[in-house]
């Protein structure tokens, strides 16, 4: 009888590889909580992250491993964290330019060396390809994100030129570059594969420029808008590294009108990559994959429109920290919400778990997946890390602690203080709070690598 059942298995080897869920694997770039679920925004219009969150399970409390795309895409995709692999910072490049990094390998590598088959578009990892995929879609977006005639490799110095790109483009959604890769994306979704599959899209809004066409901005009246909250003095009680406001945030947000213009601008850009997401979907549940693929989506990193006096990104808050994460598919609760921290760097391991796929010891994070199956499970008191050049940020269940390097400390109480205005580091009522999240700081982290 043994001898049958393994000569069986030798013969059709593909039924076990078959039977593996497949993975579509979804990255929005600087996209923050302004999404309907995540109640981040009241005038923004998500109709379709808010039905994938629906579908499974969302995760409130998710954080970047790096306020930044290049050392954030690096973590994702390879599984090792900043702290590990040295690169905290855009200007630090991409792992393939180190020697002691090249080698990594990444999760849709990974996936392609046990049986997948593996196809990539759009912005993924913060560089081309490289034969990460065994088939990518390319339509020029990595020589120009934008339509024909846009060009956006000046980024601005002025209110002025800030203002060009703000501002609608006249084409069809189909000259935009995201449109194209999802409807590529949909078009994969919607043939027969002999193996199982790994398919991965980015899509680069709400990225700046924020040029798409004018119906998008249609939604989002000027005068009708809601401007994010900010407190005046709200640097008075951060360390030396951050206590400077930035000036192009201080010029924002003393114009009104300019930061309305930014405002209407942001929300129009998550519409249209809302409504890239929806070809994606849509093309899904029309397909004979619907019940076998695993989806995620995660945004690499969240966006500051001149809270605590900063714009765009690069800072251990929480405006940049905090990040969208969601996951639906078989074996996925529906309609689960987790509000235990968790951190985009667990998506490599997780993934492994929910394909059944060999564990991968060499790789950091830990998996989510009892939250995927019971998202009512106890809050985990582990901290999630976040990593720049100058310190690291430790979100917990409540607390936010950041250490920066100079040793200057900053702690927000997230249940009284979600805008985190008031610094308590150095409260004697909290000092037990900060020694519990110091012992969570990274051991001996890479000194920072420079090309």
């Amino acid at each position: 009888m043994l001898i049958w059942i393994v000569s069986t298995v030798l013969a059709f080897p593909c039924i076990a590889e078959d039977s593996r869920p497949n993975v579509l694997f979804i990255a929005i770039d600087d996209l923050n909580d302004w999404i309907g679920c995540m109640g981040g925004h009241p005038d923004t219009k998500t109709p379709n992250l808010d039905r994938l969150a629906r579908q499974g399970v969302l995760f409130t409390n998710a954080s970047t491993p790096s306020p930044a795309c290049v050392p954030t895409r690096c973590a994702v995709m390879t599984g090792k964290a900043p702290a590990t692999t040295g690169l905290y910072h855009n200007s630090d490049g991409h792992h393939r330019l180190y020697d002691d990094l090249k080698s990594l390998v990444t999760l849709p590598q990974y996936f392609s060396q046990q049986g997948y088959k593996s196809w990539g578009a759009g912005k993924l990892l913060h560089h081309f390809h490289h034969g990460d995929y065994d088939e990518v879609f390319d339509n020029g977006y990595w020589k120009n994100p934008e339509p024909e005639g846009v060009d956006c490799e000046k980024p601005p110095r002025t209110i002025e030129e800030f203002l060009d790109w703000w501002a609608p483009v006249d084409v069809p959604n189909s000259d935009m570059k995201d449109w194209q890769a999802a409807q590529w994306a949909a078009g994969v979704l919607q043939q027969e594969h002999e193996k199982p599959f790994f398919l991965a899209c980015g899509i680069f809004r709400p990225h700046e420029p924020w040029n798409v066409p004018q119906a998008y901005y249609d939604k989002f009246p000027l005068d009708s808008l809601t401007l994010p909250k900010i407190k005046e003095d709200d640097l008075d009680d951060v360390g030396e590294p951050v206590k400077r406001p930035s000036p192009v945030a201080e010029r924002i947000v003393s114009d009104e009108q300019v930061w309305r213009k930014s405002v209407q601008s942001y929300l129009a850009n998550i519409n249209f990559a809302d409504d890239c997401l929806g070809l994606i979907l849509d093309a899904l549940d029309k397909s004979p994959h619907r019940d076998n693929t695993i989806i995620v989506l995660w945004s690499d990193h969240g966006w500051q429109l001149g809270e605590k006096y900063r714009w765009a990104k690069f800072t251990l808050w929480e405006r940049s920290s905090r990040c969208v994460l969601m996951l639906a598919g078989p074996g996925i609760t529906r309609g689960g919400r987790v509000s235990s921290p968790v951190s985009l760097q667990d998506i490599y391991p997780t993934l492994i778990d929910l394909c059944r796929l060999p564990a991968r010891r060499s790789i950091d994070g830990r998996s989510f997946l009892p939250y995927l199956e019971n998202p009512d499970k106890a809050p985990s008191d582990i901290p999630a890390i976040t990593a720049n050049e100058l310190g690291f940020s430790l979100r917990g269940a409540r607390y936010r602690y950041i250490r920066y390097h100079d040793g200057s400390e900053e702690l927000y109480d997230h249940m009284k203080d979600p805008m985190e205005w008031n610094n308590l580091a150095d409260d004697p009522d909290y000092a037990a709070v900060v020694t519990e999240l110091k012992t969570h700081l990274p051991k001996n982290p890479a000194p920072r690598k420079r090309r």
